[in-house]
């Protein structure tokens, strides 16, 4: 499980307020996007709540989810106690066989396992696997953070928009590859994805209309916004961290 304390860099920069929500147009109403903290995201659309690693930030300020997406088996992706809390009774969870494996019991059914490259119609949305994995970043020598096949990126279809949360992954063939995508969620950690920089060279590669950075703790969020200035791309950063506490320092 990936350490996940310290302090976060520059969010004094990030001009939304925590728990923040953002909106993009689609059919049948708008998307609306809420950080819950790091890279816990709610969805909602059309009347769904769609709950993306629900593993971290405060459960009660989440609406029960018709539908949950799990990307990856570390603690900041996957906890089963706190998916439980925002779950509405009965509703499916997507997951890669990994996290099946690692969670066992504790999900009980609904599930729906996804491998990298499959799609398939859940709760009534549209949700493609894609693949999320480190090219060279891990712990030793010869070893990665992520292997490649063992997690999911996902790429939603609510109201004609194709919507991708991309999981923990450096800046793959199968990302710069990705068509029509209308709004990404990019991640930007060191040392387990890619830096601002490195990410912003990537979302060049596949133009979204909109992309947010997220699970960027110990980054900052501002690097990237300018490195896709003049690029096209609608750069839109929101609060994923609480404030440092007082009298901790910058």
């Amino acid at each position: 499980m990936k350490a996940l304390t310290g302090l976060v860099v520059a969010m004094a920069l990030v001009p939304c307020a925590a728990g923040a929500q953002n909106t993009v147009p689609a059919a049948n109403g708008p998307i609306t996007f809420t950080p819950l903290q790091h890279a816990t995201v709610q969805v909602e659309w059309n009347g769904k709540v769609i709950q993306v690693d629900p593993a971290q930030g405060d459960a009660s300020k989440a609406k029960p989810g018709d539908l949950i997406l799990v990307t990856d088996i570390h603690g900041d992706h996957l906890n089963p106690e706190m998916l439980a809390k925002v779950r509405k009774s009965g509703a499916p969870v997507v997951m890669p066989e990994a996290v099946r494996a690692q969670a066992g019991d504790k999900i009980p059914a609904p599930v729906e396992v996804l491998a990298n490259g499959q799609k398939k119609d859940v709760a009534g949305v549209s949700v493609e696997a894609v693949p999320m994995y480190n090219l060279t970043r891990g712990p030793a020598a010869g070893q990665l953070f992520h292997t490649k096949g063992r997690g999911n990126g996902y790429i939603l279809t609510l109201g004609g928009k194709r919507v991708y949360f991309a999981g923990d992954t450096e800046c793959t063939p199968e990302m710069k590859a990705l068509k029509n995508i209308d709004v990404a969620f990019i991640p930007m950690n060191l040392p387990y994805t890619m830096p601002p920089s490195e990410a912003a060279d990537c979302v060049k590669a596949f133009k979204p209309a909109v992309v947010y950075p997220y699970h960027f703790q110990g980054q900052n969020p501002e690097e990237f916004k300018q490195a896709l200035q003049g690029s096209g791309v609608d750069v839109r950063l929101l609060t994923w961290y609480p404030p440092a506490p007082a009298g901790r320092g910058n």
